[in-house]
């Protein structure tokens, strides 16, 4: 069992960052891959980044390369993800959620991850 809070979100302008966090329960955290995930209003949850149980591999859409960096630390059961120059499109709803490995081909799939949590709102201003 686990559960996962993600925190961090607001209102910023375009151009601004934000680092979201996302806390899991238990002290096996390591045992999980970690993704984010983001929906807009009307829309489908899409894949934002995974990493893998250590930190070593990390996935990214293509919306998020170079400006989005997925982070983990292990210690404080947490992965982050830092957003730098945030657009009027980011506007969404976050979430974090975990599996049990890490696997390139499918890390972006909604339904690989066991856990979910309810999400951090972020919305960027023009």
């Amino acid at each position: 069992q686990v559960q996962l809070v993600e925190s961090g979100g607001g209102l910023v302008q375009a151009g601004d960052a934000l680092t979201l966090s996302c806390a899991a329960s238990g002290r096996t955290f390591s045992n999980f891959a970690m993704g984010w995930f983001r929906q807009a209003p009307g829309k489908e949850r899409n894949f934002v980044a995974g990493i893998s149980q250590f930190g070593g591999h990390t996935y990214y859409f293509d919306f998020a390369k170079g400006r989005f960096t997925i982070s983990r630390d292990n210690a404080k059961n947490t992965v982050y993800l830092q957003m730098n120059s945030l657009r009027p499109e980011d506007t969404a709803v976050y979430y974090c959620a975990a599996r049990p490995t890490y696997d390139s081909r499918n890390i972006f799939l909604r339904n690989t991850y066991d856990y979910w949590g309810q999400g951090t709102q972020v919305t960027v201003s023009s």
